[in-house]
């Protein structure tokens, strides 16, 4: 908290109550207070450019402007039918803002612009130049001169521009303007035409070129048929041949190869079957072949049967069984030959279908090769073949182009129109006197308010008791007002005033509050008075110094008034003249050449032989007496101490006049001996830096700061039109006397 409050008094300014809300309403008001202030500065200034401008728009010549009206047509008729047209067309490119503003600069470049100078002999012509010349000018001259007076103006939202010329005469500026936009447009046609021949030179040369690529193309790809021995037929189609082929080889050689598979799986289970287990046949050979199938049952058939001897108790030589031997020795042999024929056949299979599979397979590698070579041909075809379609494409666009432009060259077609063509002006549009002047006004009125702001801003006096409480941080115990001029009859002047006049008086200027009691510096006084009673009611001031920052700023005034006014609230009050340096109560108090403080130290005389009353009843004062060489000693003495004593034993209060705090050291040394110290600031003459400086002095060696006195105020300025101190003005608030009337009798206003 220290710290930023030793920040804001070194910046001069403090947070007001509310935060950004209060320091917005309190810059608004400063600048209100400013404007108010300064308001003949401002009126000097907004009078001062609304005459220069008033008399600078008188002296201009009257300027006429003719204007000519042409479009810019992307849709351009197109004889030739509905097609694009690359010359003149391509909408989407035109419509663009870097078309419109190279148009622009088209209009305004030296090429259309010297054609105009020439057509209309410009560099010999005085209504143009303004003077009769001698020898034409040069031809770059008069483009400029033309070039100022041009302006190029594009009507917002449409293809519309107005080439406007400004001229003193009106006839020349109509003829201007058309000269202008004529040129332009046979400039835009010649281009037109230039690029449409330049267009089918270029596209004659080219469409050789691709028919030579053509022929070469064609060539090539016949040639590349011939060599490799292709069909007349798309290469296409016979790719899909081929593919068709290696499917049918595929599918053979895949059913080959499941029969092949199906054999020899047979040929293994076959060879299975012994001669000594001829019964064991597989199945699969059983429901193919039923002859084999019955030998099996013949032969399982004898077996049984001869089980069945041998089970009946038959022996190996019984005729019975040996005619069941034969039986199975016959039919086994029967199966075995019968399985052996099968075996043979189903080998004999095997070999041809593997012989078959050998063959379909070599059809197919034959055919994956071919289907392989044509398709590095097919490759090469297609290159080729795209080759003489793109150049066959080329050479067909290039050949109608070729004849639409040759066509378009003949017909000479424009997509720059001329629209209105320019009128005489009847009125001129320069010099807007009134727009001038308002300018010139709303100039004058910012400057006047910035000056007003600036001047106010490098105003660094202290003015009312809001900059001594904010800006010092101390405070405010009164004011006292500067007197106004008064007529004969008492009434106030009128009209503002810098510097009230001095007026006569019986008494001395410092002793108005006792001559007129009922004035407003006598209220001022008494309020003042009363603030320095009851700040410290439990430990009153009974010493009190008063002192100010600078040489005259009115503290002996403050002063006397404080102990004016403190006696007649009927208290013994003592003023004493410490200002050993440019003493000036003897003067005031008529103690010229009469004893004084010094006298008392220097052991000459006693308190009651120097403190004599004064005219003021219970008001008794000390005055310097002979000035000493080094005044700072003499406060700081041990003597001076005790006389202040001395003089607190007698008196119920003590106020000392002493010299400025800034310029010498005395207040700094009595600041210490006193219960109060009353700093007089003078009201628009005393800077903050120079309080500041004064206050700091104090604060360094502790003195005990009441506070601060507001002097030589001016109660009919601004400052303090709508404040509290109405009373304070002229007689205050006087009894009238007999008649309702104000005093008449003159006041002296003190020298504050």
């Amino acid at each position: 908290m220290k710290d930023s409050k030793v920040a804001d008094e070194e910046t001069g300014h403090n947070e007001p109550l509310g935060g950004s809300e209060g320091n917005t309403f309190e810059a608004i008001g400063w600048a209100l207070r400013a404007i108010l202030k300064h308001w003949a500065l401002i009126l000097a200034a907004v009078l001062l450019f609304s005459g220069v401008s008033l008399a600078y728009s008188k002296s201009l010549p009257k300027i006429y402007e003719a204007s000519t009206l042409i479009e810019f047509d992307p849709d351009v008729i197109k004889p030739l039918g509905n097609k694009t047209d690359p010359m003149v067309g391509w909408s989407a490119l035109w419509d663009t803002k870097e078309y419109y503003e190279t148009q622009y600069r088209i209009i305004q470049s030296d090429r259309v612009l010297s054609t105009v100078v020439r057509n209309l002999g410009l560099q010999n012509d005085p209504d143009f130049l303004g003077y009769k010349p001698t020898a034409p000018v040069p031809m770059e001259s008069a483009v400029e001169s033309l070039r100022g007076r041009l302006t190029v103006e594009p009507a917002k939202g449409s293809r519309l521009v107005y080439l406007k010329i400004q001229d003193t005469k009106p006839a020349q500026a109509r003829r201007l303007s058309e000269a202008v936009a004529k040129a332009y447009i046979d400039h835009n046609l010649e281009k037109m035409v230039s690029a449409t021949g330049d267009t089918v030179v270029w596209l004659s040369g080219q469409l050789d070129h691709f028919k030579r690529e053509l022929e070469q193309t064609e060539d090539s790809l016949h040639e590349f048929k011939k060599q490799n021995d292709l069909p007349s037929t798309n290469i296409d189609d016979l790719s899909k041949m081929i593919r068709m082929e290696m499917q049918e080889y595929d599918g053979a050689l895949t059913r080959t190869r499941l029969r092949r598979q199906e054999l020899s799986a047979r040929h293994t289970e076959l060879s299975k079957v012994t001669t000594e287990h001829p019964d064991q046949i597989p199945a699969s050979e059983l429901l193919s072949n039923a002859f084999l199938g019955q030998l099996r049952k013949q032969y399982q058939e004898a077996n049984q049967e001869r089980a069945e001897l041998i089970a009946g108790g038959k022996g190996e030589n019984h005729p019975d069984v040996k005619r069941a031997n034969e039986k199975i020795a016959l039919s086994k042999q029967t199966l075995v030959n019968e399985i052996r024929t099968i075996q043979g056949a189903v080998a004999r299979d095997l070999a041809i279908i593997q012989r078959q599979e050998a063959g379909e397979a070599a059809l197919y590698e034959d055919s994956r090769k071919k289907a392989v070579e044509l398709n590095l041909k097919e490759l090469e075809f297609h290159r080729l073949d795209r080759l003489r379609a793109q150049n066959e494409k080329l050479y067909a666009v290039l050949l109608e182009q070729l004849k639409e432009a040759d066509l378009r060259r003949m017909m000479n077609t424009n997509n720059i129109r001329l629209i209105d063509t320019p009128v005489e002006p009847k009125s001129p549009i320069a010099p807007r006197v009134s727009t001038n002047v308002g300018i010139g006004l709303l100039t004058g009125l910012i400057l006047g308010i910035a000056l007003a702001l600036l001047r106010e801003a490098l105003d660094n006096t202290l003015k009312t008791p809001d900059d001594l409480e904010k800006r010092l941080d101390v405070t405010f115990l009164g004011l006292l007002p500067e007197i106004a001029e008064e007529d004969l009859d008492g009434k106030p002047a009128k009209g503002r005033r810098k510097k009230a006049r001095r007026i006569k008086t019986e008494l001395a200027p410092e002793l108005l509050v006792h001559e007129r009691p009922a004035s407003g510096v006598a209220e001022a006084a008494r309020s003042l008075r009363t603030n320095l009673m009851f700040m410290n009611p439990d430990k009153p001031y009974r010493r009190i110094l008063v002192t100010s920052a600078a040489p005259a700023e009115g503290k002996t005034t403050v002063a006397v008034s404080v102990a004016v006014s403190l006696a007649q609230g009927g208290q013994r009050v003592c003023i004493i003249d410490c200002d050993l340096r440019r003493p000036r109560l003897h003067r005031i108090f008529d103690r010229a050449g009469d004893i004084g403080l010094m006298n008392v130290i220097l052991g000459e005389a006693t308190v009651e032989e120097v403190a004599k009353p004064t005219i003021v009843p219970n008001l008794y004062c000390i005055p310097c007496g002979p000035i000493p060489p080094n005044s700072a000693d003499v406060v700081a003495s041990e003597k001076f101490k005790h006389l202040l004593d001395e003089v607190g034993e007698h008196f119920d209060r003590i106020v000392l006049d002493s010299p400025p705090v800034v310029a010498v050291t005395d207040s700094a040394i009595l600041s210490t001996l006193v219960d109060g110290v009353l700093l007089v600031v003078r009201a628009f003459k005393t800077t903050f830096g120079l309080s500041r400086s004064g206050l700091r002095t104090l604060r360094d060696v502790d003195a005990p700061i009441a506070g601060a006195v507001l002097n030589a105020v001016n109660l009919d300025r601004h400052e303090y039109g709508y404040q509290r101190y109405y009373y304070y003005r002229h007689e205050g608030y006087a009894p009238l006397p007999q008649g309702g009337d104000r005093p008449s009798d003159e006041a002296a206003a003190p020298p504050n």
